[in-house]
Formats: structure tokens, sequence, C-alpha cells
């Protein structure tokens, strides 16, 4: 099943507690998993608010409550995250770290696989160094 005009990915995902649970494995994986060291440690030690700024952002661009606009304003996500040396291991990372999560929050492999796709394209953009 895949987003349309009349459903948002935000429900097809099931709404906010899927939102959350997501957020939260991804952050538990971060934290545990040596492999994701080379994230992880871009990331303060108390990982608190980010995981209540990833959680508002996805909430508001899967075309739930606009969370993280309503409290920060625009998004303005590779500025944001210049300060940052982001290349192909960051994004590799975070992409592995995020495909392990949504294997475990969404069971319906094509929804899965579109917000997979999605959210690749966005860790691609957000890539600001070589390598």
């Amino acid at each position: 099943m895949q987003p349309g005009p009349n459903v948002t990915p935000h429900e097809l995902i099931g709404g906010d507690k899927s939102v959350r649970l997501l957020v939260d494995m991804f952050y538990d994986l971060m934290d545990e998993t040596p492999e994701y060291y080379v994230i992880r440690k871009l990331h303060p030690a108390d990982l608190t608010g980010s995981r209540d700024k990833l959680y508002m952002f996805l909430s508001g661009w899967l075309g739930g409550p606009p969370l993280y606009t309503d409290k920060f304003g625009h998004p303005m996500l590779r500025a944001r995250h210049l300060p940052f040396a982001i290349g192909n291991a960051e994004r590799d990372a975070w992409m592995a770290c995020m495909t392990r999560a949504a294997e475990t929050v969404i069971s319906e492999e094509k929804l899965r696989a579109w917000l997979l796709e999605q959210l690749y394209k966005t860790a691609d953009w957000m890539c600001n160094r070589e390598g």
C-alpha cells in the first residue's frame, strides 16, 4: 500500500505511536550497535533532544501533525546539518540503521520500501562532503 491523495504516509504507518516507535528503535539501534558509531558520534551523549526532533520532523514530513515546524519553523535540513561531516559512510550507516528500525516497526513490505526510498533521497541530499 502506498500513500495517495486520500491517505497520508503518517496514517499508513500507524500514526504518532508508530512514528515514535520508529524513531525510538532507530536511536536505540544507533546507540547500541557498533556499526552505527559513525553516526552516533555526530550526536550528543543524551539523545533525548535528537529523538524528539526526529519524531517531530517525521510527523510532519509524513503528513501528520507539523510538530517540528510549529515549534522550530522550517526544518532547513541541509543547513542544520552542515556543521557535521556527512558523506557516503554516514548516509549509508543512517540508512542501514533506519532500515533495521523500519523492518521492526512497519510490517507492510511495499509501504516500508516506499518509505525507505523517500528517506534515502533525503539522506543522500544531506551529504556535504566526498566519500
